[in-house]
């Protein structure tokens, strides 16, 4: 047993972790972002500009200060069906790290059994068992007169006891198992993250959607009712002379024009509240009476700190899985190489064995084994040193995937900052274009009535405030979308409402 011992110690300190060890990759970023992405517009500075100022980690929701919305979003984060899956994919990750490194310890089972067995006379072993128990020879072997007691056939057999057993992990194999398992569920844990962050935008958008739709009703609700003050008026001046049939006819036309879009716009505000509702997992229309009533579009804060390209390194959770993966593959190559190389278990029996159930507890019965056994590899027909190669080809595979998902998240933050400030200086021009269109319109009523032009300015007029209204709640709409867009490529919202298991 000392000898044994020794020579087991012998072999942990020897063992080693074959196979290359993880170093995280280096993301090559630039210093800072582009100039064109940080200027500002027509050389004005948007209401609501961009610096490089650190990205605060507080959820980026509240920063449009709607209460409504920051509730919705923080019930959603443990309500969505998509988040909570992702937290089972989770839960499963762990629990496969933990059968990972179960074979590290050792493997202990207890056993008892009865079993009664009958040897068949017609084999080559009958002969011997029948001069044992008295057969056709009638003398057992060594001149030994008459059977032996105990030697029976049939026979019962009663047994219990345990069984051991333990690889050595001399090579690795399992350690690095143990760190693929790790790995797995990092790249689990960062993809749930990942579908926060995507959920918690969606849910973002189709609320600033859900407002514009209720912005765009009340236009075309205003403008239907001036539409009907302007038919009323044509059928005045009509009755007295001063209008004509036409006049009539082109203003009750821009009325139900006006009419026609009020169905759209309802259904636009009830798909919304669905969407919404959804994403909650609640049931179609579960919110409406929450949300029915209209509220303003949120409002952009007015400065957006967004760090530097090397913090959405860390930040993004799409980034983040991709080094996980990256981790997980280059530990499989160890756990390949490490098949390569022989492998030692030590196993261990013992326990008590009878024929009868009363000679259990006698110290005769008693029975052990025990000893190591090796495994030497030798041909396999090239198949251990083929799953070498494919390890080591699925790491080159994940480092370009992880170079590829940094890239697509640089180019992703540089489109949206492109867009972000243009969308500002364009709602900032629709507003004017509103206040110039109200104006005309007054104007073209005013001289309408006075008879000094025509209805059909009156008609332009009308439109021409109808839709720049409209443009100018879809830019206003646009404006808080590209925000959250920005957001979500910076890969905010995670670190403050991260899944649980």
């Amino acid at each position: 047993m000392r000898r044994s011992g020794a020579i087991l110690s012998g072999l942990l300190c020897a063992s080693c972790t074959v196979g290359p060890r993880f170093v995280a990759p280096h993301a090559n970023t630039p210093a800072a972002w582009s100039t064109e992405a940080m200027a500002q517009v027509a050389g004005r500075v948007p209401a609501s500009p961009v610096s490089a100022a650190p990205m605060p980690e507080a959820q980026w929701w509240r920063s449009f200060g709607d209460a409504t919305l920051s509730s919705l979003i923080e019930r959603a984060a443990v309500s969505n069906l998509d988040v909570r899956q992702a937290v089972l994919r989770i839960a499963e990750a762990r629990a496969q790290r933990d059968i990972a490194f179960a074979p590290l310890l050792p493997d202990l089972s207890a056993n008892a059994s009865y079993t009664k067995q009958r040897i068949s006379e017609k084999m080559a072993f009958a002969s011997l068992l029948q001069s044992f128990t008295g057969g056709a020879a009638g003398r057992a072997p060594g001149g030994v007169s008459g059977p032996l007691p105990g030697l029976v056939n049939p026979f019962n057999q009663y047994q219990y006891g345990f069984d051991a057993s333990w690889e050595i992990d001399l090579f690795g194999r399992t350690r690095r198992a143990v760190e693929a398992a790790s790995a797995d569920t990092d790249t689990a844990l960062e993809s749930g993250r990942d579908v926060l962050v995507s959920m918690l935008a969606e849910l973002a958008r189709t609320y600033i959607d859900l407002r514009a739709a209720q912005l765009r009703l009340a236009v075309l609700e205003e403008s239907l009712a001036t539409e009907r003050d302007t038919l009323q008026l044509t059928r005045d001046r009509r009755t007295a002379g001063l209008g004509n049939d036409l006049d009539v006819e082109n203003a009750a036309a821009q009325m139900t024009s006006t009419e026609s879009q009020l169905p759209l716009a309802r259904a636009r505000i009830t798909t919304d509240i669905n969407g919404l509702s959804f994403l909650l997992a609640l049931d179609p229309g579960a919110l409406k009476s929450e949300l029915i009533a209209a509220a303003p579009v949120p409002v952009v804060p007015p400065q957006v700190p967004i760090g530097l390209p090397a913090d959405i390194i860390r930040r993004r959770p799409d980034i983040r899985e991709a080094e996980a993966q990256l981790h997980a593959a280059t530990a499989r190559v160890g756990v390949a190489v490490a098949d390569l190389f022989p492998s030692l278990t030590l196993n261990a029996a013992a326990g008590m064995q009878s024929a009868s159930p009363g000679d259990l507890t006698n110290w005769a019965s008693r029975f052990f084994s025990v000893g190591p056994a090796l495994d030497l590899p030798i041909f396999q027909g090239g198949a251990r040193q083929a799953t070498v190669r494919l390890q080591n080809v699925r790491v080159k595979e994940a480092a370009v995937t992880y170079a590829r998902t940094v890239l697509a998240a640089l180019n992703e933050v540089e489109n949206d900052l492109t867009v972000y400030g243009p969308e500002q200086s364009r709602r900032d021009s629709l507003a004017a274009t509103v206040a110039h269109s109200r104006e005309a319109l007054a104007l073209a009523r005013q001289r309408y009535e006075s008879g000094v032009t025509s209805f059909l300015d009156v008609l332009v007029a009308e439109r021409n405030y109808q839709q720049s209204q409209l443009t100018l709640a879809d830019s206003t709409a646009a404006v808080a979308t590209d925000l959250v867009a920005l957001y979500k490529a910076l890969g905010g919202g995670w670190s403050a409402t991260v899944p649980a298991s």
